[in-house]
Order: C-alpha cells, then structure tokens, then sequence
C-alpha cells in the first residue's frame, strides 16, 4: 500500500480505536524482535498465508534500516519444484523456533488444532507470540499480545494488516538507545537533591 492510501485509511479510521490499537501492536512487535535478538517468523492459516503482510513487512524492515522486521514466512503447504529458501520454509520451522525468537500468527479463519498445537510448544519452548486475528479464544490464551477486529464489525483483516506493517517502522516505537539512557542517568544521578520540606 502506497503512502497516499495509507494516509487515507488512516484518515477513514481517525477517530476510531484502530490507528492507536495497530500502532501499540506493532510496538510489541518492534520491541520483541528488536530486545530480544531472534528472528521474526510470520505464519497464517491452513486456508490462508499472509504472503502480502510479509512482502509489507520485508518492504518496512529494508526502507527502514530495521532487518530484525523481515520476516520468514513460514507455510503449511510448499509447493514442489525449486523454490527460493525464502518461499520454502515449512510448520517444521516452529518446532526449531526457540528464546529470542518471535512468532506472528494471522487468523482471520479458525488457526485448526495442529497450527495451535505448534504455537503452545514453540510458547513453551521461548517464543514471544503474538496473534493477528477475529478473536480466537484459543489462540489469545497463548498469545504474548493480541490484535483482533470482530468480523462483523471494524476494520477487515487486511486493512488491519496494513495499519500494522506500517506502525512498525513509527520513530516513535524505536527503543531508547545506551547513549540516551545513559545522559538520563547521569542527569539523574547529578540533579541537586531536592528541597528541605
């Protein structure tokens, strides 16, 4: 999506809770890929990959400077033939997933028994997961941080998806650097006490 169409959607939605709500989603995102070092994997449904949030978040992550946000996409089904690596990751990718790493599901269908099977061990295995979705119960329970919009109501998915991407790469969700938090420290610990009562 465009930056002008962005900025249309954004203005359709102002005044609404979404451009806040992706906006604090996609600062979990941010700050779990970029505190805690690991990779950042993307997986959806059986019936549905979000190929178009990982081509959006690859696309964030490079005009950004920011490659902790390039995503792998992770798929249930890979077709046979020579593939790129990137387009040939399969569900057995979760079982290797470990601390540091940060799963993102999108469900705008039913995740199925398998896929949540595969989130709860990688959760239990260290991974920070987050959920894109209508509200599964199931999936939120396992879920780190979770965004939904109701079907019926709200924004789809998509338009969700990329209020989302976009958000990621905000300056204002970027972690204080050392050097910052340092002058704050030291500004602190140099201050003149405060007044006698």
């Amino acid at each position: 999506m465009d930056a002008i169409r962005l900025a249309l959607l954004r203005e359709v939605l102002a005044g609404t809770e979404w451009p806040g709500a992706a906006r604090r989603f996609a600062g979990s995102l941010r700050a779990s890929v970029g505190t805690r070092g690991g990779g950042l994997l993307l997986v959806g449904t059986d019936a549905y990959e979000p190929w178009h949030l990982a081509a959006h978040l690859d696309d964030e992550a490079a005009w950004a400077g920011l490659p902790e946000l390039s995503p792998t996409l992770v798929r249930h089904r890979i077709p046979h033939g020579p593939l790129p690596a990137h387009l040939s990751v399969g569900l057995r990718r979760l079982e290797r997933a470990g601390r540091g790493e940060t799963l993102l599901v999108v469900a705008p269908d039913a995740p199925g028994a398998g896929l949540l099977e595969r989130v709860a061990d990688a959760r239990r295995g260290g991974v920070t997961v987050l959920a894109l979705d209508h509200g599964h119960a199931e999936l939120h329970a396992l879920a780190h941080d979770a965004l939904a919009t109701p079907a019926e109501a709200g924004p789809d998915l998509d338009t969700l998806q990329h209020l989302v991407s976009a958000a990621t790469t905000d300056p204002r969700l970027a972690a204080p650097r050392l050097r910052d938090r340092l002058a704050r420290l030291t500004a602190h610990l140099t201050a003149p006490p405060p007044a006698p009562w």
